[in-house]
């Protein structure tokens, strides 16, 4: 009897316990309970974000919400919601009592299986007020939220304020914008059809965009036109003849805004730091670095550049205007001493395809990364631009593996020359002794002080760009060299201000000196000869004329063609290739190299950014002094003719002597091939 009565005395002292804590935890969470407005709309009347461009002119409106009244929506629509999301909507107070024991019961007892049981009046409340993170808390506060709503609005109203803040996707929320968006009509004049596939979409709507899947969002449909039949709103006729109806979604093409690419990644980072929420509905002012016309500009000239380069290749002109599994190309454009993006092509069309390759892609960058392996050798090992090298056959070690012999592309070879010739010229076998020489992770130092972030791999074939980068990345590091060793991070976004004017995040200017200013200038004059002699030559003979220095990139197979150059102003890089590695080939089988496929859309894009702009020379640092050099020894050239090439000194590199003899690299002995790399 007395341990009975102990038992009885702790149950009781349990359940008091466990009555006291629901107590507790009542009042923690009726403390912070928000208080529903009236009228219910007013919720949702939310401010939208207005995103600026560069000039302060206002090119993106998003979030906010239209609220329309039920006589203003298609009742096909509203009775598909009913049928899908709470077909007991008008039977009960806020809490489904049957749903919810299902849905505990499916949970309990059939493993791997979770059903919800939210009413759309529970999803209004958490949609309006709590986080989307699943915890006992949360559905608690939702329910007494629910609840609140319940006693105070219709089922009218609560159904009026749920239909206009649904989330569809595509930045439509509510039903007047998603009706807009993917059918270009009212809510009034829904259709069956299309009543049925809006109303699937609230699920998952990037799973069931319709736009990028359309057969995941037709399955959905079909279970929505599935649902209204098993509630009797619809005849399994009316579903099937639904189901079969073409959908007529609207053309994307023509709507979307300015520099749709370039405001991903603004929304991206948005959300990231503010949250969804915020973001659309929060009144945001968002000032970015966009200068719209050159983001025209550079649109028109990727366009256009590709659509010649598929006449080069024989490509035919793509039906119905689509472009899917056509060559694709990027540009990214920088501003030199900033780092401000000003404008960005992540696509041959945005409406077509959304993967962003100016900053999502990784594809080798090929000869394009050579830059970076002649710093570190003017750097590390006391190089100057006329230092002699031998364009010859070279086998380097590798562990593990059979040597690396990189060949040029006629598998020949030219002999003596300084390295400004090599880098101009962009010989490979000069590039692979130099990597030699430093070792590939000095070389991934230099790129990384320059700014590239994808992950680079330490091999001597880094040398010749087998670590895959993108564009933004590229046109960010060779601003370095325009900067004079100055890297600035590039960044899309200067001000962020809430509705009230009160600044939330600005971006203010600071620079990072990397490199030597006079090295970087050497390399960068170095680069100036490939506009004027050498691989990216194509850039002065389609009329660009300004001050610039760039460097041509081609990969194995030519499956990557890439050029990056910069004005004193702005640094630009453009890629070419396909989605996936395939050839690019001509019609006479010649392959596509940099400068014929990436350096022609660059001078393009460039004459037209620079049109009226005077020209502005590179500063030069005091500690540099010119010469002139034979090309082939690094000697001073002969007074009586002969070629010569003009070469930047630091301060402490000696003048050449116009009689001595050209250096010779160990092991050069014997006969040369000869050929210049064409990449």
């Amino acid at each position: 009897m007395q341990r009975l009565r102990i038992l009885f005395y702790a149950v009781l002292l349990l359940l008091g316990v466990g009555a006291t804590m629901l107590v507790f935890l009542f009042f923690v969470v009726l403390r912070d309970l928000p208080q529903v407005p009236e009228p219910l709309s007013r919720i949702i009347e939310t401010p939208p974000t207005e995103i600026f461009a560069a000039s302060g002119e206002r090119i993106l409106l998003i979030g906010g919400r239209e609220v329309v009244p039920l006589n203003r929506v298609a009742p096909v629509f509203i009775q598909a919601v009913l049928a899908t999301e709470d077909h007991r909507f008008h039977a009960h107070s806020g809490l489904d009592k049957l749903r919810t024991l299902k849905a505990l019961w499916v949970t309990l007892f059939r493993p791997g299986r979770v059903e919800g049981a939210s009413t759309i009046t529970q999803q209004l409340a958490k949609n309006l007020f709590f986080s989307f993170q699943r915890t006992y808390t949360r559905k608690f506060r939702e329910l007494l939220v629910a609840l609140q709503i319940e006693s105070r609005f219709t089922k009218q109203e609560i159904l009026e304020a749920y239909i206009n803040q649904i989330p569809f996707g595509v930045g439509a929320h509510g039903v007047e914008q998603a009706a807009q968006v993917f059918f270009g009509k009212p809510a009034l004049q829904l259709s069956l059809p299309e009543a049925a596939l809006l109303a699937g979409l609230p699920k998952s709507p990037t799973r069931y965009n319709p736009f990028r899947y359309l057969e995941r969002a037709k399955g959905r449909q079909k279970v929505v036109l599935a649902r209204m039949t098993a509630v009797g709103a619809i005849t399994v006729a009316e579903a099937e003849k639904a189901w079969q109806a073409p959908l007529s979604l609207r053309e994307r093409g023509g709507g979307e805004p300015a520099g749709s690419y370039f405001l991903d990644v603004v929304l991206k980072e948005l959300e990231e730091r503010f949250g969804s929420e915020v973001v659309y509905h929060a009144g945001l002012k968002v000032f970015t670095t966009l200068d719209p016309q050159l983001q025209a500009l550079a649109v028109e000239s990727v366009q256009q550049g590709l659509d010649q380069l598929d006449r080069m290749l024989g490509v035919p002109a793509p039906v119905g205007g689509r472009s899917a599994g056509r060559l694709q190309g990027a540009l990214a454009a920088v501003e030199a001493h900033s780092g401000a993006v000003r404008a960005l092509v992540g696509g041959r069309d945005y409406a077509e395809s959304e993967f962003n390759r100016a900053v999502q892609s990784q594809r080798q960058p090929g000869s394009g990364f050579k830059p970076f392996v002649y710093y570190a050798a003017l750097e590390k090992l006391g190089m100057s631009p006329a230092s002699v090298l031998v364009d010859r056959r070279v086998a380097i070690p590798v562990a593990g593996q059979p040597p690396w012999s990189p060949r040029n592309f006629s598998g020949e070879f030219e002999g003596p020359m300084i390295l400004k010739r090599g880098l101009a010229h962009s010989v490979n076998s000069i590039a692979a002794q130099l990597v030699e020489r430093t070792g590939p992770a000095a070389v991934a130092d230099v790129a990384r002080r320059c700014g590239i972030k994808s992950p680079l791999t330490p091999v001597p074939s880094l040398a010749l760009g087998t670590s895959g980068v993108n564009p933004l990345e590229m046109a960010g590091a060779f601003a370095t060299f325009a900067a004079g060793g100055i890297a600035h991070e590039t960044f899309f976004i200067r001000r962020v201000e809430d509705f009230q004017g009160r600044i939330l995040q600005e971006r203010l200017m600071a620079g990072r000196r990397t490199l030597d200013p006079a090295i970087a200038f050497q390399v960068l004059d170095m680069m100036r000869a490939a506009l004027e002699e050498g691989t990216a030559r194509v850039v002065r003979q389609l009329g660009f004329s300004l001050p610039a220095a760039g460097k041509t990139g081609t990969t194995d197979e030519f499956n990557d063609a890439w050029f990056t150059g910069f004005t004193p102003i702005l640094s630009v890089s453009v890629w070419v290739g396909y989605d996936r590695a395939f050839s690019m080939r001509d019609t006479q089988g010649r392959g596509i190299t940099g400068g014929r496929g990436a350096a022609p859309i660059w001078a393009d894009f460039m004459r037209k950014a620079t049109a009226g702009e005077p020209p502005r020379e590179f500063p030069v640092p005091g500690n540099i002094r010119f010469a002139a050099v034979d090309p082939v020894t690094g000697q001073a050239p002969a007074f009586w003719g002969g070629s010569r090439m003009e070469v930047a000194l630091r301060e402490g590199q000696a003048r050449p002597s116009p009689f001595g003899p050209a250096p010779r690299e160990p092991g050069a002995g014997g006969s040369q091939e000869y050929v210049r790399d064409s990449n």
